[in-house]
């Protein structure tokens, strides 16, 4: 048996797989009630995800997780039960400015993200659009000018949203301008592959600094935290705890990092449309 005390799980990939209506928009009901008893339990659930906490308020809700998680890519640490905020990274507003109408000039779709909404232009609206309600379960703010009308809001993430894997090197590419004041990550989702979601935050800010807000905030030590993901960029955090899990579906690439833990540390599980997050809280946590 382990000494672990709190989990941080990456949420599409890991809970949220490509079966609408079984496992998707929300987790399948076996994999909420095993979250539901962990944290009854007295074991710190916290989901880290790139999304805004609005698109993970019923997970969150229906396993009564009423602790801290990690959205908007370490953007905001936020207790959705209790609207509670004890982090909240912005983007200036001159810089965001720059940054959305860099990405509209050149053809790509892009929203921004406050704690209370996400906006888009409204002649912008498509296909994405409509994938992109789905996986957020909430409907975007329509504006004439997203650039311009951006400035009066705090923003806590913008996202621009690459075609496919060869469309994303264009859109990382235009990202370079920015890459000293700004961070970008990526992520995907199941249902809506093969689109690419770049996730861009205050400089500094990413899943790893969400991570170490949670550790602080729990007084949970990295020593006795699991994390659990299926992207590269789950290794952010992930990295940070001594124990590592990656799901089937997972890239191999992050399967490779997390046996690095070595044998006792770590363990590899069946992919999310199996629900292979549950053999993974079994193998650790019994």
């Amino acid at each position: 048996m382990t000494n672990i005390k709190g989990v941080i799980l990456d949420v599409d990939g890991v809970i949220v797989g490509e079966k609408i209506g079984i496992n998707s928009p929300n987790p399948h009901p076996s994999v909420i009630k095993r979250l539901k008893e962990l944290h009854k339990n007295g074991i710190g659930i916290s989901l880290c995800t790139g999304k805004p906490h609005f698109a993970i308020r019923q997970i969150i809700s229906n396993a009564q997780l009423n602790n801290l998680h990690i959205t908007d890519g370490g953007g905001v640490i936020i207790n959705p039960i209790n609207n509670v905020i004890i982090k909240k990274h912005t983007i200036t507003s001159e810089l965001a400015r720059h940054v959305l109408k860099k990405y509209l000039d050149n053809n790509v779709y892009v929203e921004f993200y406050t704690p209370k909404g996400y906006f888009i232009q409204k002649d912008k609206v498509s296909k994405i659009t409509e994938g992109h309600t789905h996986v957020l379960q909430q409907e975007p703010i329509l504006l004439d000018n997203l650039p311009k009308d951006s400035v009066p809001h705090e923003i806590t993430k913008i996202m621009p949203i690459a075609e496919n894997e060869t469309d994303k090197e264009r859109v990382a590419s235009l990202f370079q301008d920015f890459r000293d004041r700004l961070t970008l990550s990526w992520g995907v989702h199941p249902v809506i592959l093969p689109l690419q979601f770049g996730i861009i935050t205050a400089p500094g800010i990413s899943k790893k600094q969400g991570a170490i807000n949670i550790s602080e905030a729990s007084k949970i030590s990295f020593e006795n935290m699991l994390g659990i993901g299926d992207s590269k960029s789950d290794w952010q955090f992930i990295e940070l705890c001594k124990y590592a899990a990656a799901m089937g579906n997972a890239s191999l690439e992050l399967k490779d990092l997390v046996l690095t833990k070595g044998k006792d540390c770590s363990f590899i599980g069946p992919s999310v449309d199996e629900h292979g997050v549950l053999k993974i809280l079994d193998h650790f946590l019994g």
